[in-house]
């Protein structure tokens, strides 16, 4: 299965992490978004939206990491623990991978992509958002060893490198002392950790260099 991605993106270390726990094996092509290589016609041929990440499996093309992560675990998957087939355990878990997707991960980035890429100063109403959106987070996981109940699911891999992508940039969570606890738990038990380390680490190497350019 090629699988064409960036480790610095959270969304690529999620694939990786589920692949892990799948234990599937990729034919991985990094993109060098900097460059523009996801700009390429060959790779526009592929996915019209340039977006990473984007596999393809025997033929069959698709992005978008939520949609990616649900489809290989139907899969591929052995049970269905990372995904319940329980109606409404499942609609928790797509719940929870919505908000990563439309509120949590798309609040942190709105914040500090354009400090990261353009240099922008910070700006104090978008860090409401953030505050907003870890808010929510830490409320999900009143009681809840899990972001989407008692058990380890795909919601937490989406969620784990979301969160892990921001403490590279000291992102203070510890006001949020059920996010910590949790994200400490995670970052122990979730399968293909040490995928997610690798591109933090490059992700880490990256800003590092931005910064120095500033």
């Amino acid at each position: 299965m090629d699988f064409y991605y960036s480790p610095l993106a959270a969304t690529c270390r999620s694939i990786l992490m589920i692949g892990k726990a799948l234990g599937l094996e990729f034919n991985k092509i990094e993109i060098n978004v900097a460059k523009e290589e996801h700009l390429k016609p060959e790779f526009a041929k592929l996915n019209p939206e340039h977006a990473l990440p984007t596999i393809v499996d025997n033929g069959f093309v698709l992005w978008e990491s939520r949609a990616i992560l649900t489809y290989l675990i139907e899969k591929y998957g052995k049970d269905d623990s990372l995904y319940p087939k329980d109606p409404q355990k499942r609609a928790i878990v797509n719940q929870r991978l919505f908000f990563d997707m439309g509120t949590l991960y798309k609040a942190l980035g709105d914040y500090y992509t354009p400090q990261l890429q353009k240099k922008a100063p910070a700006d104090p109403e978008l860090f409401k958002k953030v505050e907003e959106a870890l808010g929510f987070l830490n409320a999900f996981l009143e009681g809840q060893k899990y972001v989407a109940g008692d058990s380890f699911t795909v919601a937490d891999t989406a969620i784990l490198a979301t969160i892990s992508s921001f403490t590279i940039v000291k992102l203070d969570l510890s006001k949020y002392a059920n996010i910590v606890r949790w994200y400490d738990n995670c970052s122990k038990v979730a399968p293909g950790w040490e995928e997610n380390e690798k591109g933090l680490a490059a992700l880490k190497g990256f800003i590092e260099i931005m910064q120095k350019k500033a």
